[in-house]
């Protein structure tokens, strides 16, 4: 049973920072992209960054302008576990954030990822 779980989430200042995580189960982790979206409210849900490997050992990231620069992907693939650091957070970048997987590299479309996990809050006050 493919699990997808998000932690890290809370209430902080613009200009702090939070680390999200995800711990994934049930599928082979290290062949999936993963990525995070995010949905504020009253706002689809968006793309904010991915990390992918191209068939190899080498994996890329890939952001969103919004987030470009402040957010960075890692992820630890003996873990199973995938990360997003995020600094220099704004207002703007309250939402839910979502953990996902999916096989189409490079894509930004919620729809080509498969599995998606239950989001964790990220709220930053001005």
């Amino acid at each position: 049973q493919v699990q997808l779980a998000e932690s890290g989430g809370g209430l902080v200042q613009a200009g702090d920072s939070l680390r999200l995580s995800c711990a994934a189960s049930g599928f082979t982790f290290k062949d999936y992209i993963m990525g995070w979206f995010r949905q504020a409210p009253g706002k689809e849900r968006e793309f904010a960054a991915s990390s992918f490997s191209n068939y190899g050992t080498t994996y890329y990231a890939d952001y969103a302008d919004a987030v470009k620069g402040r957010f960075t992907t890692s992820r630890d693939n003996t873990k199973n576990t995938f990360y997003l650091q995020m600094d220099s957070l704004e207002p703007e970048d309250t939402a839910v954030y979502y953990c996902a997987a999916g096989r189409l590299r490079g894509s930004r479309l919620a729809k080509d990822f498969n599995y998606w996990g239950r989001g964790t809050q990220v709220t930053v006050s001005s």
